[in-house]
């Protein structure tokens, strides 16, 4: 059997190690990137995809890629600490499974585990896709073709392989009133304040959050409220433009962005497609899942969501049925986090002062014995089976 995976981002590695690990197919992963992104923000790990990656084998190198992160510190613009929330305290909440790692290093660490029978091509994208009575044919953008019995579309909310194979974007993609935009840059005075804490800033409409990592750059994290579902032409200059006005340490972040090239920016949206698979194809990650920043587990569920999809496919006797029950499993949780991320949308970044006051209300109140468990459970949505019992659900 062979896989044609469409994106080599966080959820098209899972799969790709998975479907050759396990189920020994023939995988070839197509990325349209020349290369791979080194732009992406700070993620918190947890939920059911580190319960994957430790059922995967690749969580002790998530865990030497991880940064310590004692709290996150909301401050204002002379750098005074306006609230905070220790990283102990969730890490307890969810019994210590919990990693704060850098996107770019996740997608390392899966890449890096691939086994060298894996046809990893970059450059290189769909342009043209051939249903077949048991397969796919897909064109590619060099002009080669490929044949697989299986084609993946890994490839991000923006997906070619979603529009091409099964909807166009408008009918997918829910915009959720944010922009988000991250970079990181050099400057040891930022990177000694910060420390070892995640700072952000305590302020209405618009927010910028600091680390600093290991190899002394500092990581930028931005978001700020906008109803244009558009990107820039020039992120840099639009991020000057929306964060100008922001004191404490912004300054020197936007004195020091890099070009637009070596910006990640993007809408803060959710992907909803009517339907996940149509014959051999089928999407995984964020091109069918993209729950936003605003939920906290868009990587979580793309390793969780991978797992389960190649675990369907190692049960089921038709590709057809695997990718059924795939989305009939892993679907309901998808749309969990997805409500809750909507919910919260309005206390992620306050469009008032009042609302800035309540979250830091809600946050003294989070530091308040047992909160704590409380808070790692809202952010882990309402209770679902775990990992291994949808692995094994339709059985």
């Amino acid at each position: 059997m062979r896989a044609v995976i469409c994106g080599a981002g966080i959820a098209g590695l899972a799969l790709a190690g998975r479907l050759y690990d396990v189920l020994g197919w023939d995988v070839v992963v197509l990325e349209k990137a020349p290369r791979p992104r080194a732009e992406g923000y700070m993620i918190d790990f947890f939920g059911p995809g580190y319960d994957a990656a430790e059922a995967m084998g690749v969580l002790p190198w998530l865990r030497e890629l991880s940064h310590p992160v004692s709290e996150a510190a909301f401050v204002d613009e002379h750098g005074r600490c306006r609230a905070r929330l220790g990283y102990d305290r969730f890490a307890r909440s969810l019994n210590g499974r919990l990693l704060s790692i850098m996107r770019p290093d996740l997608e390392l660490a899966l890449r890096e585990r691939l086994s060298f029978a894996v046809d990893l091509r970059f450059g290189v994208g769909p342009a043209r896709i051939d249903p077949r009575s048991q397969g796919v044919r897909v064109t590619l953008t060099d002009g080669s073709v490929l044949d697989a019995d299986l084609l993946v579309g890994a490839d991000g909310l923006h997906s070619t392989v979603r529009a091409m194979a099964l909807a166009e974007e408008r009918r997918c993609v829910r915009h959720l009133g944010h922009h988000t935009a991250a970079f990181t840059f050099d400057d040891p005075l930022v990177h000694a304040e910060v420390g070892d804490r995640f700072c952000l800033t305590d302020t209405v409409d618009r927010q910028m959050g600091l680390y600093a990592l290991r190899d002394g750059r500092v990581a930028a994290f931005a978001v700020h409220r906008s109803a244009d579902p558009g990107r820039p032409e020039d992120a840099r200059a639009a991020l000057r433009h929306e964060y100008g006005s922001l004191g404490w340490l912004v300054p020197r972040a936007l004195a020091a962005c890099p070009p637009h090239s070596r910006v990640y920016y993007d809408q803060v949206a959710q992907a909803d497609p009517p339907s996940w698979s149509r014959g051999r194809v089928v999407l995984v990650g964020d091109s069918c899942q993209a729950v936003s920043l605003l939920a906290g587990q868009g990587a979580s569920l793309a390793v969780a969501g991978a797992y389960v999809l190649a675990d369907q496919l190692a049960g089921a006797r038709r590709v057809e049925d695997a990718l059924r029950g795939y989305e009939r499993l892993w679907r309901p949780v998808v749309r969990d986090r997805q409500r809750a991320a909507r919910r919260t949308a309005r206390w992620f970044v306050p469009a008032t002062a009042g609302r800035l006051r309540v979250r830091r209300a809600a946050l003294r109140l989070a530091a308040l014995p047992g909160a704590s468990r409380l808070a790692g459970l809202s952010t882990a949505g309402r209770r679902r089976p775990v990992l291994r019992q949808l692995a094994v659900a339709s059985r």
